[in-house]
């Protein structure tokens, strides 16, 4: 009797375990009844570079299918999934680390499983220069010497194409390098220069995005600038989020770091700032630190921001400018929690640039970068 009890209990438990097994193999994908569901692709990897890359694949089923990755950097976009075939639109994001890295892409149709490896490409490591002094305890993890050929290099840099009054009422049209054969932005002599000039009545500038892609979450950012000069420019070295969301949070909401400021009507006084929802020059309650900067426009200068989860500092010449400590108040007072990229421009008048008029034969005005370097703590 005693073995018998034992017996029964130790098939129920069986039973049991079956069952669960059964559930969990349904957990993560659709409900359709387990019979002989299969799923299979036209495809049984994906090789990525690393840049990133897009692509779209082909998927039979026996019945409703669906398709997910648990890894953040593989984007999905699933057609026909209600029958018996469609395809994925894969979107491969580029890798910024120095590390090889594999994802899944796994296929579900009832309990039948497919899984697509995909393999990208690291980005091969910063070079070492011993000429770049390290701050201690960072490494170098990002720059441009602009060294090398004669625009900003594409994989780096971004140009944005915008026109006339797109922000703060500035006069200049942003065109992606040249205009009519005149260039705002090229590299030479180991610096790259944005060149804002008047063609046809209209003025056009350059305005570069760094890393835009990924950005960096905290770190030491350093640029060694010549400003221009005249009346109704406005060059920036500056920060915006890497994502995001406009129709909710949009800006100042979404944070903005200005390491570096100076407007022609005010020359050689630099600035630094930071925007957010409680303090933004919106309601004059930007936090905002102004100096004099002898020789900002005849010389270059060093301008850096260090940026931590505890504080945001700049400093001009190893000299500190702003000091903005988090308050630990939540997101309207440090929404400085996430990846941010780098903007190089020169703006031509607006709100602030012509807020006394502007001065049209200092154009073409040259804003001129010797460097710029990104550095992270170590691991």
């Amino acid at each position: 009797m005693k073995s018998f009890l034992l017996h029964t209990i130790t098939l129920v438990a069986s039973i049991a375990l079956c069952a669960c097994g059964d559930d969990n193999k349904n957990s993560d994908g659709p409900t359709t009844p387990a019979g002989n569901s299969t799923i299979t692709a036209s495809i049984e990897s994906i090789s990525a570079p690393v840049e990133g890359l897009s692509t779209t694949f082909q998927v039979t089923a026996t019945g409703e299918w669906d398709a997910y990755s648990n890894d953040s950097w593989i984007t999905l976009k699933k057609n026909g999934t209600a029958s018996t075939s469609g395809n994925v639109d894969v979107t491969v994001a580029e890798n910024t680390t120095t590390e090889t890295r594999t994802g899944t892409i796994t296929l579900a149709c009832g309990r039948g499983r497919t899984e697509i490896e995909v393999l990208q490409a690291a980005r091969e490591p910063e070079p070492i220069d011993e000429t770049i002094e390290v701050p201690e305890g960072y490494e170098l993890v990002w720059h441009d010497e602009f060294d090398e050929g004669t625009e900003p290099d594409s994989r780096r840099w971004r140009h944005e194409v915008q026109g006339q009054g797109w922000v703060n009422n500035e006069l200049q049209n942003y065109v992606a390098g040249s205009y009519n054969g005149k260039r705002v932005t090229e590299v030479a002599d180991g610096k790259l220069t944005i060149t804002a000039f008047k063609d046809g009545g209209k003025v056009y500038s350059g305005r570069i995005y760094g890393n835009e892609r990924t950005g960096w979450q905290y770190g030491i950012f350093e640029a060694r600038l010549k400003l221009p000069k005249g009346k109704g420019t406005w060059p920036a070295f500056w920060m915006m989020p890497v994502t995001v969301d406009w129709a909710n949070e949009g800006w100042p909401k979404c944070g903005e770091i200005d390491i570096m400021e100076e407007v022609g009507v005010n020359p050689n006084y630099t600035s630094s700032s930071i925007h957010c929802e409680a303090y933004n020059h919106v309601m004059n309650t930007q936090k905002t630190a102004e100096r004099l900067t002898s020789g900002a426009e005849s010389d270059f200068h060093v301008y850096r921001l260090e940026w931590t989860a505890d504080y945001i500092r700049t400093y001009v010449d190893g000299k500190m400018l702003l000091s903005f400590d988090n308050e630990k108040k939540g997101v309207k007072y440090w929404p400085f929690d996430k990846p941010f990229y780098l903007i190089l421009n020169l703006a031509w008048g607006g709100d602030w640039g012509g807020w006394n008029g502007v001065d049209e034969s200092a154009l073409p005005a040259k804003y001129e970068v010797d460097y710029v370097r990104v550095f992270q703590q170590k691991k």
